[in-house]
């Protein structure tokens, strides 16, 4: 029996869709269907945006009242939250905010630049996280 071998590569940016999320009165979880779309739709849009990226499902996102939501992030950039996302209409715009990102030495850009849906679909825009130091009886650890 063949033995099917995984590849890890190194991203520097992450796409992450909830999986968990259900479109009212629904059993549909559309989240592994634009896992798949978004994979696909990177392949196509050329080898340095999809190797830039690794995308990912997680459990929940806390987005349910808007499936499926999609996080962008990256270190030492602000990070994304969307929701309402199709997975039948919304990947092109997705990959085009995905090129757009990697482009963005901190990530930051208005409602205005991002491309299509997504201007008026953002759920969160989160400032790149700093480090927290904390000082104990007069030194810092």
């Amino acid at each position: 029996m063949p033995t099917r071998q995984t590849t890890t590569r190194l991203s520097s940016h992450k796409i992450t869709v909830c999986t968990a999320c259900r479109h009212s009165g629904s059993d549909c979880r559309p989240g592994l269907e634009l896992i798949a779309r978004l994979r696909d739709a990177m392949d196509k849009a050329g080898e340095a945006t999809a190797a830039l990226f690794e995308i990912s499902g997680v459990a929940c996102m806390a987005g349910c009242d808007r499936p499926c939501t999609v996080a962008y992030l990256a270190t030492n950039k602000a990070t994304y939250l969307f929701g309402d996302i199709d997975p039948a209409d919304d990947t092109d715009d997705l990959v085009s905010f995905a090129r757009q990102y990697a482009g963005l030495q901190d990530g930051w850009c208005s409602s205005s630049q991002r491309p299509g849906k997504l201007r008026h679909v953002t759920l969160a825009r989160v400032p790149a996280a700093m480090f927290v130091v904390e000082q104990v009886e007069g030194s810092i650890q």
